[in-house]
């Protein structure tokens, strides 16, 4: 499902999101241009996901966030198509990783094409985000490149998995910090740099970013619990033994009453019925109010940290986008 800049901050002035609008639809064009490759089959591989749409949540954030201030549109495009880039090249990646035969909705490109083209064309538009990044100043690659940084060490991290004798839920978290906070987090830095924002006013966008990051991906997990109506078949992340922060959190307060559940969870849930059990079980756990309270207080976190930049439409429509990530159901 793809959002667009009218459903996601509509509450504000149309103009702006009119002008949001119009740079999205420029860094739409940038994004299929970089798929572009020295042959018909690299260039279908390459845009295989960026043709699939998606949530562009990234470059909405780049460029709501630079409208704080005076944005140089050449940087604005450019920090977004970066951001894009980043995050669609890791998808690839990421789909070889979890053994994925989906990808919004469609085969994945590990699934039709086999797992080292896919490696193959990550690292091709990798290179690609790269190029576009040295149009940029140097401070705009530093601060890509921590982001970077951060979000190949939270894929290592979640691979190798929680250390003896940590807390599962804090490793969790912390992957999910560094795995999808951390370009979000970016992705806000960005834009406010592209505008000229001055250091404090970064800092509270690169807090706003990673809560609203992680509250990104919480979100999704319970969507994989509850929702009956989302793009992707629920329990999909359970059936394939995907440890989510309600999955985690049942068994850190597991009872007695819990064996079947967790007999469940142990399991392989290759039946239709198995999942249909535990998807039962789970929705009317007592944790899964846990978890929804998490997700709250993050919300209600990054909004505070908007509360040093500059009022108008572009902190509204920051606002705006915190509401619509909790209240999304896809």
């Amino acid at each position: 499902m793809s959002w667009n800049a009218r459903e996601l901050i509509g509450a504000v002035d149309d103009d702006f999101v009119d002008a949001v609008s119009q740079f999205l639809a420029e860094v739409e064009q940038r994004l299929v241009a970089a798929a572009q490759a020295d042959t018909a089959f690299a260039t279908e591989a390459a845009g295989h996901i960026i043709s699939s749409g998606g949530k562009r949540f990234r470059p909405l954030l780049v460029v709501v966030a630079s409208m704080l201030g005076e944005p140089k549109r050449e940087d604005v495009v450019n920090a977004a198509v970066v951001a894009e880039l980043t995050h669609v090249a890791s998808l690839y990646h990421d789909d070889v990783m979890d053994d994925a035969v989906l990808r919004r909705g469609a085969p994945s490109a590990n699934q039709r094409w086999g797992n080292m083209v896919a490696i193959l064309v990550g690292d091709l538009l990798f290179a690609r985000m790269a190029s576009v990044l040295t149009d940029l100043d140097k401070p705009f690659a530093k601060v890509h490149s921590v982001t970077f940084n951060r979000l190949v060490q939270g894929q290592l991290r979640e691979t190798v998995g929680p250390e003896p004798g940590a807390d599962p839920v804090e490793h969790y978290l912390r992957v999910v910090s560094d795995k999808t906070g951390s370009l979000i987090a970016g992705s806000a830095v960005l834009g406010g740099m592209a505008a000229g924002l001055p250091e404090p006013m970064l800092s509270a966008l690169a807090k706003f970013g990673e809560e609203i990051g992680v509250v990104f991906q919480l979100i999704d997990d319970l969507i994989d619990i509850e929702s009956e109506t989302a793009g992707k078949t629920p329990g999909t992340d359970l059936r394939a033994g995907v440890r989510t922060l309600p999955t985690l959190l049942v068994r850190r307060c597991a009872d007695p009453r819990d064996a079947r559940l967790l007999q469940l969870l142990d399991g392989e849930l290759g039946s239709d019925e198995e999942l249909a059990e535990a998807l039962a079980l789970l929705r009317g756990h007592r944790c899964m109010e846990e978890a929804h309270d998490e997700i709250r207080r993050r919300a209600n976190l990054a909004r505070s940290y908007l509360d040093p930049l500059p009022e108008g439409q572009a902190r509204i429509g920051l606002a705006a986008l915190c509401d619509a990530v909790v209240t999304r159901s896809s």
